[in-house]
């Protein structure tokens, strides 16, 4: 594909959200290779305002019609999951290439489906896992590969989260089992995406989930609702390394500490930890102990630093995600994280879920391809 990748964007909103502040910027730092011609809202009047604020010339209050215009190339899925119902399939039978927000799907068939159909289609696609893209991150998956902490004994992941008590009514299907967009797929599912690029992935485990926190107030009602999704997750397993692995998701409270990545190895010991408990905007400090010898910080060398040093960090991570994705759409190669890569989380999650359910251990098989 020659000139720019015109991109048709479901979920755009003029003044709020996570397309409003994440995705608009992102795009907007990569003119050269992205024009956004296309919005489409809940209503005409939404649809409008959005195309106005995001600089797009047509504006539409269904999604499928945005999808079969002629002028869009790339659709991106800013919206939640339950509101995403068939947008996937629709854009790739339309012919687009895809970014859909995470999670991508409800669980590891369906996503799995999504993947065939996308490549069946000849399409590229992008999930929005984006967090495996901070460069600390990406420095300590280099790090533990060379074997700066020799071989790899165990590795953990902590992260806590302090959560509100009274939410808006919009996020009313975190708090819903069957909705699949809780603690589980989101927070683990961001989380364990970012952790398993880093550390490799699990072979078996096993799962306990609990729902500690039972109720929420919605904002705009008082109304108390009843919460069903689990809060506290707890993953234990091994490794495709042969290495011990331990997981602890805490939300809820009023305080929160963020992440903590141990990787513990025959020489030496490898520390991940962010600067708050922002889920996918935390910045990150990497220390680094060899035998005998004292903690160290260890600088982020340049060759690993964002291509938007000053932008938040969420903007930089899904702006690396673009810049990938433009140069795949461009030259076929592939890039990630894409279909693939949430079928292979989706399949974590599934087996979370089947291991908390029935007190077994399960072990985790990915089909290549």
């Amino acid at each position: 594909m020659t000139g720019r990748i015109r991109v048709g964007v479901v979920g755009a909103h003029a003044e709020r959200g996570w397309g409003r502040n994440v995705h608009l910027p992102a795009l907007a730092a990569l003119a050269d290779d992205y024009e956004i011609t296309a919005v489409a809202g809940t209503s005409r009047e939404s649809a409008g305002a959005a195309a106005a604020a995001w600089g797009a010339r047509h504006a539409f209050d269904d999604a499928r019609a945005l999808m079969e215009h002629p002028e869009v190339d790339l659709v991106v899925l800013a919206v939640q999951l339950p509101r995403r119902d068939g947008l996937v399939e629709a854009a790739t039978a339309a012919g687009k290439h895809v970014y859909s927000e995470w999670p991508l799907a409800p669980d590891a068939p369906t996503a799995e489906r999504f993947r065939r159909a996308a490549d069946a289609a000849g399409v590229r696609h992008a999930v929005g896992l984006q967090s495996r893209h901070h460069p600390a991150v990406r420095l300590l998956r280099d790090l533990v590969a060379d074997g700066a902490a020799g071989e790899v004994l165990s590795t953990s992941l902590t992260y806590s989260l302090a959560t509100p008590t009274v939410w808006s009514t919009r996020y009313a299907a975190l708090f819903d089992r069957t909705k699949d967009v809780g603690h589980l797929a989101v927070v683990a599912g961001h989380s364990m995406d970012m952790y398993r690029y880093a550390v490799g992935d699990f072979t078996e485990l096993s799962a306990t989930l609990a729902t500690r926190v039972t109720t929420v107030t919605m904002e705009e009602t008082g109304e108390k609702l009843e919460v069903t999704s689990p809060d506290q997750i707890v993953v234990g397993g091994l490794l495709e390394s042969g290495a011990a692995s331990s997981v602890h998701f805490m939300t809820g409270g009023v305080h929160g500490d963020g992440f903590r990545i141990e990787v513990h190895g025959s020489e030496g010991r490898l520390v991940l930890r962010s600067t708050d408990d922002s889920l996918v905007g935390p910045e990150f400090v990497l220390t680094h102990t060899a035998a005998g010898r004292p903690p160290v910080t260890v600088d982020v060398p340049e060759r690993y630093r964002p291509l938007l040093p000053d932008a938040p960090v969420p903007v930089r991570n899904v702006h690396r995600v673009y810049t990938d994705l433009a140069r795949s759409i461009r030259t076929g190669e592939p890039s990630g994280p894409d279909f693939g890569t949430a079928a292979r989380m989706h399949r974590v999650i599934d087996a979370i879920k089947e291991s908390a359910a029935t007190g077994e251990r399960r072990r985790l098989v990915h089909p290549a391809g």
